[in-house]
């Protein structure tokens, strides 16, 4: 059975994998054993309560109860942009006119921009690519917005997810060569790096002061403003599904779109219910449902099968055990 959990420092040389395996412009999965060493000892600190809430960066692994195989990673950090600023392009549409010519124009412009200083992020979803069938994904996507219900006054009232921009099949990025990189005269994996491991002081100095209008840009830079790498349309459908919208910023690096949602409005948080554990031999559900821990600290999540009668949630030992829950526990469970 596949089970999500806290991830934690022994989970070091399968987070470097995974991390290696998930290429350019992962911005949260830098190939850099010191960074994911520091990432796994702030995860640990999290789901322990040991830093404020606001400094909290959960990370969760898909591991194979069978095998004990490390198959994916995702992640929820509390807040962004109180310590270092999160910066974006927003896409501005401007329209001008000229009454006496009978001309009316929309131009697009991108824009630096800081404005959202303080919601919850969701992101770091990868999986190794021959798990990426058969509701892997979802319950690795699910469980953490079943994270955030457990304990939701942990979170922001609002929650983004940024998403891949658009690499070609040898690696180069077509907004980072044709604009980004004019004002980074650095390589894409330095400027990645640094914007993962600094106060991020070296954009505010190198950025573009003034808006860039988009017509003026090289086509193959114009195609792909808040377009979604291949390998992430699995991750963007799976956002919509749970509610999430692009909210016209964009990445300053990749132009990745940022997609958000309201906290209590993501459909895994707020049709998930609170219910009791009663153990069965046998459960009579066709369907599998999504059913996790109710708590932060000890946060679990499995996909399996549960009969639900009023308050209470039918598990077999199995997926108990995989919870590691007992007999009158409190999960919460959507179906």
């Amino acid at each position: 059975m596949l089970v999500v959990r806290p991830a934690g420092p022994a989970d070091l040389d399968h987070l470097l994998e995974l991390a290696i395996l998930s290429g350019p412009g992962f911005t949260s999965l830098p190939e850099d054993p010191d960074a994911l060493a520091e990432r796994l000892d702030l995860s640990q600190a999290s789901f322990e309560g040991r830093v404020p809430w606001q400094e909290a960066w959960y990370t969760l692994m898909l591991e194979d109860g069978d095998t004990g195989d490390i198959d994916g990673v995702g992640s929820v950090k509390a807040t962004v942009g109180l310590k270092r600023p999160f910066f974006s392009f927003r896409v501005v549409n401007n329209t001008v006119q000229s009454p006496s010519l009978g001309v009316k124009l929309d131009h697009q412009t991108l824009v630096l921009v800081n404005e959202c200083t303080g919601w919850t992020e969701v992101g770091s979803l990868f999986l190794k690519a021959d798990r990426r069938k058969g509701g892997a994904g979802r319950l690795l996507s699910q469980s953490r917005y079943m994270l955030i219900g457990a304990q939701p006054d942990l979170f922001a009232d609002m929650v983004l997810a940024e998403l891949r921009g658009v690499f070609t099949p040898d690696g180069a990025c077509p907004f980072w060569d044709h604009v980004a990189h004019k004002f980074f005269p650095m390589e894409f994996d330095d400027a990645d790096r640094m914007t993962g491991s600094t106060d991020k002081q070296f954009i505010l100095d190198l950025a573009p002061r003034h808006p860039i209008y988009v017509e003026l840009l090289p086509e193959p830079a114009r195609a792909v403003i808040g377009k979604v790498h291949p390998q992430g349309v699995p991750a963007m459908a799976l956002l919509e599904s749970e509610g999430f919208r692009p909210n016209g910023l964009v990445d300053i690096f990749d132009a990745g779109p940022t997609v958000a949602c309201g906290r209590d409005n993501i459909r895994t948080v707020r049709d998930a219910r609170r219910l009791k554990v009663e153990l069965v031999d046998t459960v009579q559900a066709e369907l599998p449902a999504l059913i996790s821990t109710d708590s932060v600290a000890a946060f679990r999540a499995v996909r399996a099968k549960a009969d639900i009668e009023g308050d209470i949630a039918r598990l077999t030992a199995e997926t108990a055990a995989a919870l590691k829950v007992r007999s009158g526990d409190t999960v919460r469970v959507k179906s």
